[in-house]
């Protein structure tokens, strides 16, 4: 199992699809451990950052890219055993429903990892244009375009979770989409 997971549509008879499974607060290895025991396929995208506690104590540290998230490649029996893992809080989802995430989302956080770019959290946008990698390894991820400082970024997100990463990117190689919608206008009653 591990993070190398690029799962495309399958021709099972065993319908299949991503969702978040939301974990207690610094849990998320070990529940993709129990997850992998249970045979269920777990993605826990991580990114190693380095911490200082003190002076002399710097350490490179792995950590998650999503704080409380592991990723799960079930199918609806599949679920109830996955939400019935320790340090499972519940599977995230619409109305009491796990939702399903877009292989595409998922798909393209894997090949930004398996590539070796190293991605860092990113504030959550629902604003500004839709723009795809046009060449290289990662050619064909879509993502939004934004303009920070003097570099420019993709990012790239899961929806349902509320939850991005960003990468640094040259301008040269993406080409715009779509436009950002128009911003949402609200009227003032006297």
């Amino acid at each position: 199992m591990g993070d190398d997971l690029e799962v495309g549509n399958e021709a099972s008879a065993v319908k299949r699809c991503w969702h978040a499974l939301y974990t207690r607060p610094r849990f998320e290895r070990r529940v993709r451990a129990f997850l992998e025991q249970k045979q269920l396929l777990a993605f826990l995208p991580e990114r190693e950052v380095i911490h200082q506690w003190s002076k002399n104590r710097i350490r490179k540290i792995k950590e998650p890219l999503f704080p409380s998230y592991v990723f799960i490649y079930v199918s609806a029996k599949e679920q109830t055993l996955s939400v019935c893992t320790p340090g499972v809080a519940y599977i995230v989802g619409v109305k009491g429903k796990p939702s399903c995430i877009p292989d595409d989302q998922i798909l393209s956080i894997q090949r930004i990892l398996n590539y070796g770019y190293d991605p860092e959290p990113y504030e959550y946008f629902e604003f500004g244009d839709q723009v795809e990698i046009t060449c290289g390894p990662l050619k064909g991820i879509r993502g939004v375009f934004i303009q920070e400082r003097s570099r420019a970024k993709l990012i790239v997100s899961v929806h349902l979770i509320h939850q991005s990463i960003a990468i640094t990117i040259d301008r040269g190689q993406i080409r715009k989409v779509s436009s950002a919608p128009p911003p949402k206008v609200r009227a003032n009653y006297f």
